[in-house]
């Protein structure tokens, strides 16, 4: 499927691109950067300009009275909403439709590439790249653990632009799913919802998405996934793994490892014209297999800490949460007289005295006892 983007990249952006771009092995990058520049663009039109004006014309009075840090919090919340429903749509939409991305065998799963796809891995970059600079720039607020996902999330997705894995963007892109319950949750939080029928319901819904995107899609394709890299690497697609793959297939160099030429793949002979030698390093074979594990392990703790957090905002039999803490009764009288006020009076009796504590506001308290019988 082609490009969907009505606007083709500008030439003297491509050409300026694209050195940089051939340097670190992304072919497909001088194609998609004007979409990363106006994805990026975007995002930040919104965290600044329709985020604020949409919060102070719906919840005036909620959005006026946060801090820095809840505001700041609140538009990073809007702009995560509209970029998980827009990747979202893109991701359903091109898993429907894009007949050449459903015909790909692991070959083509592997190093196939058509526009459609790098449209998508441009959206989700741009949101990344955005991500990135937000983190750093408000680091008091949103931390050095935020900000090193960015930075992550940022490299993982430019090596999309290798092409390398296009195939599953669509695929693991359905994670954020669950976003949008999320993101409600959160808003539900500050607007004194918590605990609420509507917040209950969207827990279930965010439970579920989560439940059904992350851990069972999700895991379900990442076997999938390591299925397509192991068949690569016992086809030669794996350069530095076996220093004998190479003359397995009959050629001069032990390294150079290419998918031998008795391998069909299927769709249009375009899908695979950025795939070079389709070579595959070991480092990034690697990496992005720990990079998958390491994700899923925290799918599931967090899934168990989302249950945890809903289940205190509720009460049992279902939740957790503990009825509000009562003080201790104190039989105190008070009255009010002009020109002073009586704030404390009250009478203590331990069996054998009776203590008296009165007082009046901004004077010391005075104690009197007395003897019983």
């Amino acid at each position: 499927m082609r490009d969907p983007f009505p606007i083709s990249s500008p030439q003297w952006l491509s050409e300026a691109v694209k050195p940089w771009a051939d340097k670190m092995s992304l072919p497909t990058l001088p194609l998609h950067i004007h979409e990363i520049i106006i994805a990026l663009i975007f995002y930040q039109t919104i965290n600044v300009v329709v985020a604020p004006a949409l919060s102070r014309h719906f919840f005036p009075q909620a959005y006026n009275s946060f801090n820095r840090r809840t505001r700041i919090n609140w538009d990073v919340h809007v702009v995560s909403m509209v970029q998980s429903l827009l990747v979202n749509t893109t991701a359903l939409w091109i898993m429907y439709y894009d007949t050449e991305r459903n015909s790909m065998n692991w070959a083509g799963k592997i190093w196939g590439y058509d526009g459609a796809l790098g449209f998508l891995q441009s959206l989700a970059g741009g949101y990344f790249i955005w991500d990135l600079f937000t983190c750093t720039y408000h680091i008091d607020i949103f931390g050095v653990g935020m900000l090193m996902h960015a930075i992550s999330a940022c490299t993982v997705f430019s090596l999309g632009f290798r092409p390398f894995l296009n195939y599953y963007g669509p695929v693991f892109i359905l994670y954020e799913l669950s976003s949008p319950a999320l993101n409600m949750h959160w808003f539900m939080d500050k607007l004194n919802m918590t605990g609420s029928i509507y917040q209950l319901i969207n827990g279930i819904i965010l439970i579920s998405t989560f439940f059904f995107c992350r851990l069972v899609w999700g895991s379900v394709n990442s076997v999938l996934v390591f299925k397509d890299i192991w068949i690569a690497m016992q086809n030669g697609g794996v350069v530095g793994l076996d220093q004998n793959l190479g003359l397995k297939y009959g050629l001069d160099q032990p390294t150079a490892a290419v998918i031998p030429q008795d391998q069909p793949f299927f769709g249009s002979e375009d899908i695979m014209r950025y795939a070079g030698a389709r070579t595959l390093p070991a480092w990034l074979a690697l990496s992005y297999l720990a990079s998958n594990i390491v994700l899923n392990v925290l799918n599931w703790y967090w899934f168990a800490k989302m249950i945890e957090a809903l289940r205190k905002r509720f009460d049992p039999p279902f939740g957790t949460k503990r009825p509000e803490k009562k003080e201790k009764a104190v039989a105190v009288e008070e009255k009010t007289t002009e020109p002073e006020i009586e704030i404390q009076r009250g009478l203590y009796d331990d069996g054998r005295k009776t203590i008296e504590i009165t007082g009046t506001q901004g004077t010391p308290p005075a104690v009197r006892s007395r003897r019983r019988g």
